[in-house]
């Protein structure tokens, strides 16, 4: 039986940063680059002496960032099975031993004339990359810190909607509608909704295996189908999506839960929704997208919190409504998506006269056998 296991990237507020995603590597050799121009401009008399210490720091300060990058690369895996407290001393002492090593390899080249002090230098060289080490840890602990909460947003936001009174006032009504006629339509329809429950209660893992968020969406779509009947249609398309994917939790359930909320519900005579799910190359991409109220209810979405502005609203005679965007469940899954994959992850969201197009691009992550 598939278990859902952690990636340990960016998930928890101790967390060490992930060195094989390629968005926390720039923004190490971005801020790495800042740190030592600092340096240079510190160290510097005048404007015209900042190019020639930046060429001096850069001799020691590019292979030890290079080389750095590279072996905590080849170390994730173990870096992963350390404490927080454990890993940092590891992280901080190979930048501390590499730049000691490289600077008494090349003394000749750091030193030719043979006049300065090279226990001080080496103490100096060393302290600034204990420095940029623990600034940089300080800084993917705050940005983990300020993120985090979304993931347990994400638990109370799912456990929120089951018990959302709209949601289980209808779904019961259902059952009850046809407890005699369909048993079995009803027993299902009550299995689901446990199911539903059991995952909005269970501990949210950092990442689950793809066939278990189909699973868990197809079970909404059998509820919602059953109380809307006709007026839903869900199309699935499912192309080449390995079974060892993993995604975050809780992901395309929401996304299908705002195109039956928002989008079909409203709609006098419903709608279909299409989910595409597919693997292309090294990235698993998702897309949802549902038809939406005419233009002329100019709804418009804001792609950053995913509310909804409903400005000069003029709706045509029907007997539903268009209920109000819900804020935290697109800007939460946009959060969680920036914790646990950086810029390796994208999210696009798609307005159109309409409809409405919700595309979310994740890296291929695989399951790792027992």
């Amino acid at each position: 039986m598939n278990k859902a296991r952690s990636i340990k990237q960016n998930d928890r507020p101790d967390a060490l940063p992930n060195f094989r995603n390629l968005g926390i590597t720039l923004r190490i050799l971005l801020i790495s680059i800042g740190l030592a121009l600092l340096l240079a401009f510190m160290q510097a008399s005048a404007w015209r002496d900042v190019p020639q210490q930046m060429m001096q720091i850069a001799t020691i300060f590019t292979p030890v960032l290079l080389l750095s990058l590279l072996l905590l690369w080849a170390a994730q895996p173990r870096l992963e099975r350390l404490s927080y407290l454990h890993g940092a001393l590891a992280v901080t002492a190979l930048p501390l031993l590499l730049t000691w090593a490289i600077y008494y390899l090349g003394n000749r080249i750091f030193d030719p004339v043979g006049g300065n002090d090279n226990y001080f230098n080496a103490a100096r060289y060393g302290l600034f990359a204990i420095t940029v080490c623990a600034l940089l840890l300080l800084y993917f602990w705050l940005r983990s810190q300020a993120l985090s909460s979304a993931l347990h947003d994400a638990r109370l936001q799912a456990l929120r909607a089951r018990i959302r009174p709209h949601f289980l006032f209808n779904t019961i009504n259902t059952v009850l509608s046809i407890i005699r006629t369909q048993p079995r339509e009803a027993e299902t329809a009550l299995e689901n909704m446990a199911d539903l429950f059991r995952m909005a209660m269970s501990d949210m893992q950092d990442l689950v295996p793809i066939h278990k968020e189909i699973q868990l969406s197809r079970q909404y779509a059998e509820l919602e189908q059953l109380r809307m009947g006709e007026r839903l249609g869900i199309s699935w398309k499912i192309e080449g999506v390995p079974q060892d994917a993993l995604i975050p939790p809780l992901l395309l359930q929401p996304l299908l839960e705002n195109a039956v909320y928002h989008g079909i519900e409203p709609l006098p005579k419903g709608g279909n929704i299409d989910i595409v799910l597919r693997c292309n190359g090294d990235e698993v991409q998702i897309r949802v997208e549902n038809p939406c109220a005419p233009h002329n209810v100019r709804q418009r979405m804001d792609d950053t919190t995913g509310s909804y502005n409903l400005a000069n609203l003029s709706l045509q005679p029907t007997d539903k409504k268009p209920h109000k965007g819900n804020k935290m469940a697109l800007h939460n899954i946009r959060e969680r998506l920036a914790l646990l994959f950086d810029s390796e992850a994208r999210y696009k969201v798609e307005t159109g006269k309409d409809f409405y197009r919700v595309e979310i691009v994740l890296p291929y992550v695989k399951e790792r056998p027992l």
